[in-house]
């Protein structure tokens, strides 16, 4: 299956939220990745329940909801009312996450596990066969326009053998500083999913952005 592209609401002009969410409708991208963040696991504070909500009465796409915040487990059926159809929560923030996982599962939606650029990929073994999706953060979470950090290639290799020897369909997503001139070596490394925010919304073309993200050469299986 050929790769997921993803921009990132974050990046998006908050006093034109609709415009943008009718240009990703039109493009070729995949998901809208939205980014919830508390203020406490990360130093920055983005949408809340009500704006996802606002986004999801307008998005002809999945919304692919990453939560930085402390206690996820709390709201899992909240952000499913809003419109989550895929919930990330970080591995560092949930101390029962074998039992968060599956709660977001029994929600209805997608479950993903993201992990913070310090944590080593073989801490998802024991559940790797449990989850949908790992974001691999490419930067320190809590705000956008970071640069991208190199280790995320080995991660993302790793974590791809990991997945091939328990035989799961998992998709790797990468978030954090993915540009026109990283994102193929990131396809060859074994992403799935990229999750990109200023390199769509800065832009000229956000259209043509998403499709030069969208049309590798690459194609990978899942």
């Amino acid at each position: 299956m050929k790769h997921k592209v993803a921009p990132s609401i974050l990046s998006a002009d908050f006093a034109n939220l609709q415009r943008d969410v009718e240009m990703i409708n039109r493009s070729e991208a995949d998901w809208f990745h939205v980014d919830v963040m508390d203020g406490v696991f990360v130093p920055n504070i983005s949408l809340g329940l009500p704006v996802i909500s606002a986004i999801k009465k307008h998005a002809q796409k999945p919304l692919d909801v990453h939560l930085m915040i402390v206690q996820p487990e709390r709201y899992i059926n909240d952000f499913k009312k809003a419109g989550a159809d895929i919930l990330t929560v970080h591995l560092e923030a949930s101390i029962h996450l074998h039992r968060t996982v599956h709660a977001i599962r029994e929600a209805g939606m997608k479950a993903g596990v993201a992990l913070n650029p310090h944590t080593p990929v073989n801490t998802l073994s024991e559940i790797l066969r449990d989850i949908d999706l790992v974001c691999v953060m490419s930067v320190n979470p809590g705000f956008g326009g970071q640069k991208f950090i190199e280790n995320t290639y080995s991660k993302v290799r790793e974590l791809r053998t990991m997945a091939g020897n328990v035989e799961t369909e998992l998709l790797i997503e990468i978030d954090g500083g993915v540009t026109l001139n990283n994102y193929a070596e990131l396809l060859e490394a074994g992403a799935d999913v990229l999750v990109a925010g200023n390199t769509v919304f800065t832009a000229d073309d956000p259209v043509a952005t998403i499709q030069k993200l969208k049309n590798s050469s690459h194609s990978i299986l899942t």
